[in-house]
């Protein structure tokens, strides 16, 4: 099984750290720009949101470093310091991509919705994996192998139903940012892009690594 152990869960891996260089080498490069609009990350999002006619959603700075997020439970859009405080290229993208998710959950945008909704039974899965992995693999128990899969199986259609809410925000901050002029075309969008894009890349390699621990997990059940 040595070689499904590189491809299954040696590649994934690789993917994922490479996913998560492009993330912080685009947003040190990006993070040194100062955007011409000289808006900070804090400061767009309250201006988006505004515009959006969304009234409901707090702004926090959160001590994370690439940590931001939107919280639809709680209507809170949370900003790492070096997001919220910063007037640069790479924080205007992300203010404004977190500000997409806020959109979409005021237009009840159905891929948004549809994750908010398999998040308690995915917060599940995602606690009994250890429990899986420690009596499945090891021990190779064959009941917690197959408990093993359908745990993936649910992370899995978690993350598959991620991606298209994620493209979705990028795509609503890169028009929103032009549309509102806080980016200039040119250099800035080109910033914009590539710090997004990079950002898109660690939730299709978390997508990856699933599928190649399910598949181990299948094979692994199969020689039983």
């Amino acid at each position: 099984m040595g070689t499904y152990w590189l491809l299954l869960i040696g590649l994934p891996l690789a993917v994922g750290m490479w996913a998560q260089f492009r993330v912080s080498s685009a947003f040190k490069k990006w993070g040194d720009v100062r955007a011409s609009s000289n808006v900070t990350g804090a400061e767009a999002a309250r201006e988006i949101l505004r515009a959006a006619q969304i009234h409901d959603v707090e702004v926090l700075e959160i001590n994370d470093y690439l940590g931001d997020h939107y919280d639809p439970t709680n209507k809170r859009l949370c900003l790492s310091s070096g997001v919220y405080n910063t007037p640069s290229v790479a924080a205007l993208g992300i203010s404004a991509h977190e500000c997409g998710h806020a959109i979409q959950h005021a237009k009840a945008y159905g891929p948004l919705k549809a994750r908010m909704a398999i998040v308690p039974i995915t917060s599940i899965a995602s606690r009994m994996l250890p429990f899986v992995i420690l009596g499945g693999l090891f021990f190779q128990i064959t009941g917690l192998i197959t408990l093993g899969i359908y745990c993936y199986l649910i992370l899995l259609a978690f993350q598959l139903i991620t991606l298209p809410v994620e493209f979705d925000a990028s795509r609503r901050a890169k028009i929103i940012l032009g549309e509102m002029g806080m980016v200039q075309a040119g250099n800035e969008a080109a910033g914009v892009n590539r710090v997004l894009n990079a950002a898109a890349l660690t939730y299709v390699a978390a997508f990856v690594a699933t599928l190649g621990n399910l598949i181990y997990l299948l094979l692994l059940r199969n020689r039983h």
